[in-house]
């Protein structure tokens, strides 16, 4: 079984008997005071080793085993529950769901009427209890049978009011959790506090729950899933209806549900929508601001959930369908500081090798030195490590008990590590105070890229060498290279120096948004570059908008827009020297103030994903020239099909995108089609 599970067995009864241990302890310390060893997907996969080897050696199973057993048999209470509070059983893959499915509807003998699919929050589960409509008491979920009273936690609670719009003794049945932005403020309160950062937001939410006594606030959330009535009144109504019916009855009692996050509760006609479903909410993970490590699956009508009934630690009429872990917790083995093109300093954590999510990651996003004082890191911690946007891993926050007192302080560069130089330290990003000088190659080879001025005969050899030779010190000096002193160049003849001089002396005429791309403003790209210079349609008009004109610009908040003023106050002397050279710094077919995106153009307003090889009028196009198109075309690009996607252009091999915008109904084109969309603008 294990085996089939890409899991290593459990070698003998010794081994078996260690991982009860471990995985209890892990089970005790999470439902205690929040810490844990393992994460949730360590800890799953080890349950089901345990599981695996019990199947194969029933006679040899630990009383103290957490299979079958609520909260891993860790935790218990003395507050009885009004009916049994349960855990789900899990299951791994498409080819699981329609195996639990189909023993579902044989054990109906009917096919299942309706399915409700929503998103499986990753927090406790929590009882709420109103009384003619007044929250009066709380109730961890502990053993299924009994939990603990948490009552000390009513009106701290986001989602759960203290009185309801009726007077309904209810009890609502739900998720307490933190979102990524509750997270994020509970460790700064913590670390002013004197405190240590938790090391996620499921275990922050595990220990703020049961704090009775702190000398400061931590907010969390709820989000219920279900609803019990109390009187003789509501108790039948709620039980007769469907679990769509019974969430909108929550809801419409002003109690959030998980339709707050954005990925909501949809019924499903079959379990081809219900795929569908599912593939649609692991798409919208990284975008809801919450965890989820699962999406549950329900049979929507109440005959099908009393037939199918329960076992002794789970409902049989609904399954959590678990997704790959995005956080994992690994060691902190080293921190390199890198210096980027414009002078920031930015740390980068050098970790032991750890897959999440399919993925070995070694490195990982450090913010800023501020950020690993404030989150208390040390080397040769264990660390918490998650995935941002699915893509960039990041470490959240040091394991603190896990400490075994031989980690060090990290150390704090005093000079640039890169130069040498003094360090700006007046910002939170610090910075080399010779900015881009300080890393001069990577400026320019930034600016005379395709994105920005496109100068194709300007290698990365080239630039080095005028660099040694003296002849330029940034990007704007290239266009008042002598030809004589490039003639004198290392491997530069008559014909190559008069090539590169007119390549160069071409890239005066490019429109304002790929010179301003190529200044490489913070806070800026090839996509934002091009907002700016529609909005201001001259560099004149950008280097006087002041921080409230650029916010006019969409995508632009108060922050972006000073670091924009800053940035072009500082880039000054280089927009000067491109000035006098005769660059033209003007926006095509642009007046001031036009928004980034005419109303006119075929994609506006869409969002479009290219896959596959394309061919016919787009075979020349790089993928970079398409994404070009598209922008100039009014569109928006993306590289990953989501339900936000309008449109999908699929070339040969398109793949897993083209079948996964089929699923989502997405609109599908090919090259050909897309190219007479725009045909205009190619």
């Amino acid at each position: 079984m294990t085996e089939a599970l890409g899991l290593p067995p459990l070698g003998d009864e010794a081994a078996y008997r260690q991982a009860v241990a471990e995985a209890v302890a892990a089970a005790a310390d999470y439902y205690g005071d929040g810490s844990t060893p393992l994460d949730d997907d360590a800890y799953d996969r080890l349950v089901r080793r345990v599981a695996a080897y019990e199947e194969e050696h029933p006679d040899a199973v630990a009383p103290d085993s957490p299979t079958g057993k609520v909260a891993g048999g860790a935790v218990s209470g003395d507050v009885p529950h009004t009916v049994p509070m349960l855990s789900l059983d899990n299951v791994f893959s498409p080819e699981q769901l329609l195996t639990w499915a189909a023993s579902l509807e044989r054990r109906l003998g009917r096919p299942v009427e309706a399915w409700s699919v929503e998103p499986k929050l990753d927090g406790l589960a929590v009882a709420a209890r109103y009384r003619e409509g007044r929250l009066v008491q709380l109730i961890t979920r502990g053993d299924g049978t009994a939990g603990e009273d948490v009552s000390h936690a009513i009106g701290a609670i986001v989602g759960l009011p203290d009185r309801l719009p009726s007077p309904a003794t209810v009890e609502m049945r739900g998720e307490v959790m933190m979102t990524a932005a509750q997270f994020e403020a509970a460790n700064l309160i913590r670390v002013e506090h004197e405190g240590t950062p938790f090391s996620n937001a499921r275990s922050g939410a595990a220990g703020t729950l049961r704090a009775r006594e702190r000398p400061y606030k931590v907010e969390l959330s709820f989000f219920g899933y279900g609803a019990l009535g109390l009187d003789d009144a509501l108790a039948p109504r709620l039980a007769e209806s469907a679990h769509s019916e019974v969430m909108a009855y929550v809801a419409g009692l002003g109690v959030q549900t998980t339709t707050a996050t954005g990925a909501g509760i949809k019924a499903c006609a079959d379990l081809a929508d219900v795929r569908s479903r599912v593939e649609e909410i692991a798409g919208l993970r990284t975008e809801l601001g919450l965890g989820i490590d699962g999406i549950v699956i329900k049979t929507d009508a109440a005959a099908d959930q009393v037939d199918a009934g329960f076992s002794s630690r789970a409902p049989r009429w609904a399954i959590a369908y678990k997704l790959p872990a995005v956080e994992k917790i690994t060691r902190l083995v080293e921190v390199q500081w890198n210096v980027g093109r414009t002078g920031v300093i930015a740390p980068r954590a050098v970790l032991e090798p750890v897959q999440i999510d399919g993925t070995t990651v070694t490195y990982a996003t450090l913010h800023n030195a501020a950020d690993i004082g404030r989150r208390g890191l040390l080397l040769g911690d264990q660390v918490t490590v998650y995935k941002a946007g699915d893509v960039i891993p990041r470490v959240e926050a040091p394991v603190v008990h896990l400490r075994t007192g031989a980690e060090t302080p990290i150390e704090i560069p005093s000079a640039c590590p890169r130069c040498g130089g003094e360090i700006d330290t007046s910002q939170q990003r610090w910075r080399c105070v010779q900015g881009r000088l300080c890393h001069a190659l990577a400026s320019i080879s930034y600016a005379v890229a395709r994105d920005a001025l496109d100068i194709e005969t300007l290698g990365r050899l080239r630039i080095e060498a005028v660099l040694r030779a003296g002849l330029i010190a940034d990007f704007a000096d290239l266009f008042t290279l002598d030809y004589d002193a490039v003639l004198g160049l290392d491997r530069m003849g008559e014909t190559s120096t008069a090539n590169l001089l007119a390549a160069i002396e071409a890239a005066k005429d490019k429109p304002l948004n790929k010179v301003f791309c190529a200044l490489g403003v913070q806070g800026t790209g090839r996509r934002m570059s091009r907002r700016i210079a529609r909005h201001f349609a001259t560099m004149d008009a950008i280097r006087t908008a002041d921080i409230e004109a650029l916010q006019e610009v969409e995508g632009i908040g108060p922050e972006r827009a000073a670091l924009i003023v800053n940035e072009l106050s500082a880039l000054s002397p280089v927009i000067d020297k491109l000035a006098a050279a005769g660059v033209s710094m003007v926006e095509p077919d642009a007046e001031l103030g036009e928004p980034a995106e005419d109303e006119g153009l075929p994609l506006t307003g869409m969002t479009v994903v290219v896959t596959g090889s394309m061919t016919g009028p787009l075979a020349a196009l790089s993928r970079n020239e398409m994404n070009d198109l598209i922008e100039r075309a009014g569109g928006k690009t993306s590289s990953s099909v989501s339900s936000k996607t309008s449109l999908l252009v699929a070339g040969e091999k398109a793949g897993s995108k083209k079948d996964k915008a089929a699923k989502l109904e997405i609109k599908i084109a090919s090259p050909d089609e897309f190219a007479a969309l725009v045909e205009a603008f190619l």
